[in-house]
């Protein structure tokens, strides 16, 4: 075992850039490469990642500190052979641009004198005609994303202003501008991904800055350190061309805030994924920071209408009188149980919570129709009691929900529909079967999946269930198990009930909801006979499915619920 200290790789010309989150604790396991710290300056942000693989022993920095290239980040137990330090990784050097130093310097540039710049030792030169502004050498990074366009057409720009923001998986900065004039046309849009060299902006009137040096850099900016800040009237144009207007939390009228909010790139890109607007987000980490956590809290606070973001506050009718959400509902109401009687408040279960976030976007934003119908599965029923007799010794518990899983698997074949989700304007048609059934736990509903349901037999399928419904009343299910579902079955079993409409589980297009079969009398055109009935709930998305392809969904699988041997054709 040898105790080897990781430091602080080489991230540019940054001195004394400030620790603000710890994504590691002493007693983790970490590998060559994962981020152990981010820490940010005044214009960019970063995770600085481990040049090896251990047991973390010791922490050296904590949140606040200041570090710089080569100070010791924390003590990782190796054990057997120790590899070289893996090079310092791209994301962790990225660029620094430079803020215009002397306001008059700024003047001379916007009437088109060429002025010596003190603050670099640079000097200025008019440049004839429009002018190409391309992205700079930003280190090793390929294909970074535009997050952020802090510029439009028409607007002054200053020497070194910052046109867009990009980030990478690890870092997030500003891309400088290499001259002063008025922007005629922007070249790339959010979303878009960037290399060195790639054209940015086309320039009219323009100014640039040339080293003394005889062949300048193409690294531009790089390595500068942060001067002064900008003077008001460089910021001015770069304020109006925020391209939102953005509001903090709990307050959608307030003032757009200048800049990017503070947060890790890890953040950032969990903040888009689950469509999160930052700047409407309160930071409770250092000096306003946001976290994952404020993510999570902000998400929960806007599906229950306890916020509202600036989005929905645009969009809220009139007539709601500003106290409904983007459907024009009224408030929640707000009452004081405890005058009327005891009362006992308990908080609900984790499960719960976001069960509930996800069951309320489905319900309100699919156009969901049920189907009801009635399954004869006497002679099915029979056939799983002598199934189970025959394989007592195996000990696996054949139950109907297992021939509802392959029977649904035979349905989705032919009606390949259901089996399909919405993209934008396609559908996407899945070439496998994963079948989720809802497992009810202490904590809550859970959904584990049966995958590829299509290959196995109704034993197999049998002994996973148990298993996984084990797994799930334990709370030992992973997200791998409950994960992948292209059908979902939500069983009531022995509960009871007659019919039900089951909520769909989204990116899922349809849900069949099953409740306890009973004896009823049936005419077989003779006479009335006694025959085992299975309730069938079919719900579907209108937006992929029709009235009439449920219905004929629907007859085929009760076609073999009644005579098992269709699932074979």
């Amino acid at each position: 075992m040898a105790l080897i200290d990781v430091k602080v790789p080489d991230i540019g010309d940054f001195d004394e850039v400030a620790v603000i989150e710890l994504l590691v604790k002493v007693g983790d396991t970490v590998k060559a490469e994962q981020s152990l710290i981010t820490v940010e300056s005044d214009k960019a942000s970063m995770e600085i990642p481990s040049s090896t693989a251990g047991v973390v022993k010791e922490l050296k920095v904590a949140l606040g500190d200041k570090v710089k290239q080569g100070s010791v980040v924390l003590v990782v137990e190796a054990a057997g052979e120790v590899a070289a330090p893996a090079a310092a990784p791209a994301a962790a050097t990225p660029s620094v641009r430079a803020e215009p130093a002397l306001r008059q310097a700024q003047d001379d540039r916007n009437s088109g004198q060429a002025s010596p710049s003190t603050s670099s030792g640079r000097t200025e030169v008019a440049a004839s005609g429009p002018v190409e502004v391309h992205i700079p050498n930003i280190g090793d990074f390929k294909d970074v994303a535009v997050i952020e366009v802090l510029v439009k057409p028409g607007d002054k720009i200053a020497l070194e202003q910052s046109l867009i923001t990009v980030e990478s998986d690890k870092a997030s900065m500003e891309i400088p501008s290499s001259h002063a004039g008025v922007l005629k046309e922007l070249k790339v849009k959010v979303g878009d991904t960037v290399n060195i060299g790639d054209l940015l902006a086309i320039l009219e009137g323009a100014v640039a800055a040339s080293s003394p040096s005889p062949q300048p850099s193409p690294q531009g900016v790089e390595g500068a350190k942060p001067a002064a800040p900008a003077a008001p009237a460089a910021a001015a144009p770069q304020a109006a061309s925020v391209s939102a207007p953005v509001a903090p939390a709990h307050n959608p009228t307030a003032s757009a805030p200048l800049g990017l909010p503070h947060a890790s790139p890890s953040v950032r890109k969990f903040a888009r994924e689950l469509g999160v607007p930052l700047a409407e987000v309160k930071g409770s980490g250092l000096k306003g920071r946001i976290t994952a956590e404020d993510i999570q809290s902000f998400t929960k606070s806007v599906m229950t209408g306890a916020v509202q973001t600036t989005a929905q506050a645009a969009k809220a009718p009139a007539s709601s009188g500003g106290g409904g959400s983007e459907l024009g509902l009224i408030p929640w109401p707000k009452v004081d149980f405890a005058k009327f009687g005891p009362i006992e408040r308990k908080e609900m279960g984790r499960i719960k919570k976001i069960s509930g976030a996800n069951l309320l976007r489905n319900a309100v934003m699919i156009p969901a129709v049920t189907n009801f119908d009635d399954a004869d599965i006497t002679d099915l029923e029979a056939f799983r009691v002598s199934t189970n007799k025959e394989n007592e010794k195996s000990g696996v518990k054949v139950t109907m929900l297992a021939f509802l899983i392959k029977a649904c698997v035979a349905s989705l074949k032919k009606f390949p529909e259901f089996n399909s989700s919405l993209d934008g304007d396609s559908l996407v048609y899945k070439q496998f079967w994963h079948i989720g059934f809802a497992a009810d736990t202490p904590n809550g509903l859970m959904v584990p999946v049966i995958k590829d349901a299509d290959k196995k037999g109704v034993l197999q399928i049998s002994q996973e269930m148990g298993e996984l419904a084990k797994k799930a009343r334990e709370g030992k299910l992973s997200p791998a198990e409950m994960s992948g579902a292209t059908f979902t079955i939500s069983s009531l079993g022995g509960i009871g009930g007659r019919y039900f409409t089951p909520i769909i589980n989204a990116p899922e297009v349809a849900i069949l909801g099953v409740c306890k079969s009973q004896m009823e009398p049936v005419w077989d055109g003779k006479a009335f006979v006694p025959r085992l009935m299975l309730p069938l709930s079919l719900t579907w998305d209108h937006r992929v499915i029709d009235g009439a392809a449920a219905a004929r969904f629907n007859a085929y699988l009760g076609q073999i619920l009644g005579d098992f041997r269709r699932v074979l054709l």
